[in-house]
């Protein structure tokens, strides 16, 4: 069975993950695949032990863990290794122009978001409320507003997803939608980005994933 390593913890504000590792896990669920979570403990990818980096040298989650015992880092080449190793339920264009445009899509929403502006969003929601930085906040909230979100509204107006049908470039996307829903940031200047997260959260993927689902109900699929 594969595993997939990530952080998520349960707060009263709902269930927080990993983005980067929540990228990963929808297309876990996409292909319908045998897998079990394993969750470090956030203070891990601060001290980084010698076990961590041995399955990953950066000391960072995701990492996959496959049947044999080899792991692979990055969530971007696992989503590539995932969509090459089992070709069922592709999620990957045939053509190299479509092809190279569904890359450059992820590239950017994993830059502009999911390391761009998203974590100055993100990581304060996994303290306590009097502890978080709301200035900083603010700032990923202006960040999203004057690059990430005008550059998605102009891509995804007029299509159900990035590449027509549902493929590797939205599934950063699906990371932001999580995020957002719990951050409750108001998208009335870009409707075609608030329609596209909103119909990333109705996939029966995003149930993995989401702020309403308990570590309980998210541990993997048998």
């Amino acid at each position: 069975m594969l595993i997939l390593a990530t952080t998520e913890r349960e707060y009263p504000w709902g269930t927080l993950r990993s983005t980067h590792a929540s990228k990963v896990k929808v297309i876990l669920e996409e292909k319908e695949l045998a897998y079990r979570v394993e969750r470090l403990h956030p203070g891990d990818l601060w001290k980084k032990p010698a076990e961590l980096l041995a399955k990953h040298p950066l000391g960072k989650v995701p990492y996959l863990q496959l049947a044999d015992g080899a792991c692979i880092f990055d969530s971007t080449v696992i989503n590539e290794y995932l969509e090459d190793r089992y070709p069922h339920n592709a999620l990957k264009p045939n053509r190299d122009w479509e092809l190279a445009q569904m890359r450059m899509q992820e590239t950017f929403a994993d830059e502009a978001f999911l390391v761009g502006d998203l974590p100055k969003i993100w990581m304060p929601y996994w303290v306590k409320p009097e502890s978080r930085d709301e200035a900083l906040m603010e700032a990923g909230r202006a960040g999203l507003r004057a690059r990430g979100l005008p550059y998605l509204e102009s891509m995804i107006a007029g299509r159900e997803y990035l590449c027509e049908d549902f493929s590797l470039a939205d599934a950063p996307y699906m990371a932001v939608a999580m995020v957002l829903e719990v951050d409750g940031m108001v998208l009335a200047e870009f409707p075609a980005c608030a329609a596209y997260f909103e119909r990333l959260r109705a996939r029966p993927s995003y149930r993995a994933i989401s702020p309403k689902t308990s570590l309980e109900d998210s541990t993997g699929r048998g």
